[in-house]
């Protein structure tokens, strides 16, 4: 489908989409948000695509939110905003299919919160990170406020969030909030060279391990581990699982059909 505010690719089974709204910094307006959402929803359920890369046009990835629409909202319209944008984040996060955010630029409020929604996240050296929602009266809405501590602990995040301050790549790695941090020229060649890493592997087993590592640390650690032990017991019962083994047994690559 047609898109006007992001860019939507496929190459050999990998989807790049591209925030594209460069002169506004990739600012997340009502529209970007809602074809971000209709974007994820394709590429989950496009046979051709084995997994996502997110990025932005330009020299950021995502600015934030458009602050022009946030001005003039009305207390239920911020809530029906907020669960909009926790919504549509939240189908990144639980994607079937891995998602790297190869953040290029400034990652900022919404932007950071998009990127945390990714299952990794690969930053050029000159990528900026921050919430700084304080700053204008208001709290993170599409989910900072609960991914954040989840990546850099409680202490860090609530120094973030309360104080709005921006941190460089180098530091978001350093604490945790970013995976690898690459100079910007080879970042979507980096990120590539990951998901393609780990297309390699069975896409019964990803879809597993995503889905028992989002869905397990929202829930105790008895029930993140009965979870875990359906997931190896289904994946038993796999024909990916009977060609991994064989194949490991006859030291030659497996090829994997998803079934």
């Amino acid at each position: 489908m047609p898109y006007a505010s992001i860019e939507l690719s496929v190459a050999d089974r990998v989807a790049t989409i591209t925030v594209n709204r460069p002169d506004k910094l990739n600012a997340l307006n009502a529209a970007t948000i809602g074809e971000l959402g209709d974007a994820i929803d394709e590429v989950r359920h496009r046979d051709d695509v084995g997994g996502v890369i997110l990025t932005g046009a330009g020299r950021a990835f995502v600015a934030g939110a458009d602050i022009s629409e946030l001005a003039s909202q009305t207390p239920m319209q911020a809530r029906q905003r907020a669960l909009r944008g926790q919504q549509i984040f939240r189908r990144f996060e639980t994607s079937p299919k891995p998602v790297i955010a190869a953040v290029n630029g400034f990652a900022l409020g919404g932007g950071c919160e998009l990127a945390m929604a990714c299952h990794v996240r690969i930053a050029s050296d000159a990528a900026k990170f921050g919430q700084p929602e304080v700053k204008l009266g208001i709290c993170p809405g599409y989910g900072g406020t609960q991914r954040l501590p989840r990546l850099v602990g409680m202490g860090r995040a609530l120094q973030l969030l309360m104080t709005g301050e921006m941190v460089d790549a180098a530091e978001a790695h350093r604490i945790g909030l970013v995976n690898r941090v690459v100079p910007g020229g080879e970042l979507l060649g980096a990120a590539d060279a990951m998901l393609r890493q780990m297309l390699a592997n069975g896409p019964l087993a990803l879809s597993s391990c995503i889905e028992a590592v989002v869905r397990g640390t929202e829930t105790s650690l008895d029930d993140g581990l009965n979870l875990e032990a359906n997931h190896f017991a289904l994946l038993a019962g796999s024909q990916d699982m009977a060609e991994g083994t064989r194949a490991f047994l006859e030291k030659r690559p497996p090829v994997f059909a998803g079934r």
